[in-house]
């Protein structure tokens, strides 16, 4: 099978890496004419995970979408979330023409609060059988230093989820299969909002001990919107199914990694947060994105008319979106917590 791979940061390299080693053909859309060219003349990403080394017999390098999407049988898009709509919309009828469209965005579009399949499916009519995501727990720079990882696939069609997430398994990766799609989506955007509020406790001088109550009440806050987003006869979720395990991996795992791991951007990026820095000065610092950032505002928004009890999520928005005091908003975190 060939498949088209959008985004050469850490995530998409890691993908590239997972699937040409999976002996298939892959035609990668990097972000300029010079990665491109050193990628192909020194088979490695100059600017992410550079130890990982590119045969270029199974790999196409373009910068053109166009291409990628005119020669792929499935297009794997790994971009922030701010990024996917300039991927979509100028060949809206290339993507719907029977092509298999896999999602690895974890955020929400901002503005439009939306997820990536809501959005295919309002603008372009796109066949939701024909979208799967990948999510996690998987840190790409694990799977660059081939540490055994878990990738779960979500989809609405069985035979298409299984044919692909078959491709992307290896002696280091371990597939899973959900068709809970809507939220295995929400669940990673969330864990993106917890992981920013346990970099700020880091920064802020809380320990272990706190933590472990901070992510165990973020569990519940996280398994409390994805209810009340199901039981919403307005929302795409709705009759969703009920009986889903919150304590899988695609939904408490990668909660658990990205609040814990030193390698999550977004506990990162909370850290800096917690000790001082401005949002504007973090993400200089940072010179990646944090999907938590805009998600936090996506979330708050959303839950506006839901009315799902989050006063952690709540005070991390309150914390990076109104100005309100890093150790002033923990306080109020404190006393939410059971």
């Amino acid at each position: 099978m060939k498949f088209g791979v959008i985004g050469s940061g850490s995530w998409g390299t890691a993908l590239v890496k997972i699937l040409t080693e999976g002996g298939h053909d892959v035609i990668w859309c990097v972000r300029s004419e010079k990665i491109a060219s050193h990628i192909q003349q020194r088979h490695h990403n100059p600017k992410y995970l550079s130890t990982v080394y590119f045969s270029t017999e199974k790999l196409k390098l373009t910068t053109n979408p166009g291409e990628l999407y005119d020669d792929a049988e499935a297009v794997v898009l790994a971009v922030p979330s701010a990024y996917a709509e300039s991927y979509i919309l100028p060949y809206k009828e290339k993507i719907n023409s029977g092509l298999l469209f896999i999602s690895a965005v974890k955020g929400m579009l901002p503005e439009k609060n939306m997820l990536l399949n809501e959005f295919l499916n309002n603008e372009i009519g796109f066949d939701q059988n024909n979208y799967l995501t990948i999510m996690g727990p998987c840190h790409a720079e694990e799977v660059a230093a081939e540490k055994l990882s878990y990738l779960t696939f979500a989809g609405k069609d069985v035979a298409v989820v299984e044919k692909i997430s078959s491709a992307f398994k290896s002696p280091y990766i371990n597939t899973r299969i959900s068709h809970d799609v809507m939220g295995v989506q929400y669940a990673a955007v969330l864990k993106n909002i917890y992981a920013m509020g346990a970099g700020i406790s880091h920064g802020l001088g809380y320990g272990d001990n706190f933590l472990s109550v901070f992510i165990a009440n973020a569990a519940g806050e996280m398994k409390s919107f994805l209810h009340s987003i199901c039981s919403n006869p307005t929302s795409t979720m709705s009759g969703a199914n009920s009986k889903v395990n919150y304590s899988s991996s695609v939904y408490l795992g990668d909660l658990l990694v990205t609040c814990y791991s030193l390698f999550s951007r977004n506990r990162s990026f909370g850290n800096m947060i917690g000790k001082g820095y401005s949002v504007e000065s973090a993400k200089l610092a940072m010179q990646m994105v944090a999907e938590g950032l805009p998600a936090s505002k996506s979330i708050y928004t959303m839950n506006g008319s839901l009315g799902a009890s989050m006063p952690i999520a709540l005070s991390i928005y309150r914390i990076l979106w109104e100005g309100l005091d890093a150790a002033e908003g923990f306080e109020e975190i404190e006393s939410a917590l059971v």
